[in-house]
């Protein structure tokens, strides 16, 4: 007797799991069976169907279960970034039989049958997505790229706290770029940001961007700025934006403070941890200002746009927060040790 197994939900019954696993014998009989899950191992329960067969461990192999089965049996692991996540859901045509991997029901129609998470591969009905939690955990295999990609979903791809191109970058500017007249300010040759754009995008944490490959720092800097300025959600994101030119336009230096600090309230924590290592970063570029003649104030006028960008589609109102979003930057390097 041979079976594959289709879908499979689970549900949570005193100490241990029941999972409920859909599977085809010969590809024409269809029955339900439990298996019992103690925290660390696995006992099958003794099923019976029309055919008065009973399952074995063996035949119950972890191979054959789905990817939303082997979630639910694996622990959590520390060294994974607590940063909860959205799925991205794309309608999607499956080839075949498919069954929903959160309600386990057959998923109808010849095309566009249900929804795909684009990061973790997870697939659902259209209505199902709706109550699917946000514990979309990103698969390297679906996550083809570093820029352009969104910020969360990076971050929990690559199992770190950070995007690598920030700390590369940044590390490798402080190495060797702080005493650099026009520090951010000063471009780099194009074509070389996209060299280095690329290295990341094929490369990963294995990319080279060290003197030897690239000896002018604009070409470091432009490449971190690129990076925050191809983000599909700005680094400060268009949620919690208001808040932010708030804070700006307020005169009250104490108020200001605080409105601030509530902005960074609502920011997704690996956005968070970003602008604050960020500007631990550009404070420390203030220190040098004598060197490279970058201020808080022109720091803020480079990196304002860059890292926020008005929800709105007038062009106008965009325009006119131009001088906002400087303020903010500026605000927060000042006020990174009190705010972060």
């Amino acid at each position: 007797m041979t079976f594959q197994v289709l879908s499979a939900f689970s549900a949570k019954c005193g100490s241990f799991m029941i999972w409920h696993v859909r599977c085809v014998h010969k590809d024409t009989v269809f029955r339900k069976f439990g298996v019992k899950l103690y925290r660390d191992r696995q006992l099958p329960c003794e099923m019976e169907c029309s055919y008065s067969f009973r399952l074995t461990h063996e035949t119950f192999s972890r191979s054959v279960l789905t990817s939303l089965v082997r979630r639910a049996t694996l622990k959590e692991n520390e060294h994974v970034p607590k940063y909860e996540k959205v799925h991205n859901f794309k309608v999607h045509t499956f080839r075949g039989p498919h069954w929903c991997e959160y309600c386990a029901n057959f998923m109808w129609g010849l095309i566009a049958q249900g929804v795909k998470c684009a990061d973790c591969g997870l697939n659902v009905h259209k209505q199902c997505s709706k109550m699917v939690p946000n514990d979309c955990k990103p698969d390297l295999k679906h996550v083809k790229k570093v820029y352009s990609c969104d910020l969360t979903t990076l971050v929990k791809a690559h199992f770190t706290k950070r995007p690598m191109v920030v700390d590369m970058c940044i590390r490798e500017i402080e190495s060797r770029g702080l005493n650099s007249e026009g520090l951010y300010r000063v471009s780099g040759f194009s074509d070389l940001i996209e060299d280095v754009k690329m290295a990341f995008d094929r490369d990963g944490e294995k990319a080279d961007i060290s003197v030897n490959m690239y000896e002018d720092i604009n070409i470091i800097t432009g490449a971190l700025k690129l990076y925050f300025r191809d983000l599909p959600i700005p680094l400060i994101t268009y949620d919690a934006y208001p808040k932010f030119i708030e804070s700006a336009k307020t005169t009250d230096p104490d108020e200001q403070l605080e409105i601030l600090h509530e902005a960074l309230k609502l920011l997704p924590p690996a956005h968070c941890e970003t602008l604050r290592y960020l500007m631990a970063h550009l404070k420390r570029v203030t220190l040098h200002e004598k060197e490279n003649l970058m201020s808080a104030e022109n720091l803020g006028i480079v990196f304002g746009p860059t890292l926020m960008r008005a929800p709105e589609l007038d062009a106008m109102a965009a325009l006119n927060d131009i001088r906002y979003q400087r303020l903010v930057v500026e605000m927060l390097i000042k006020n990174e040790d009190i705010l972060f």
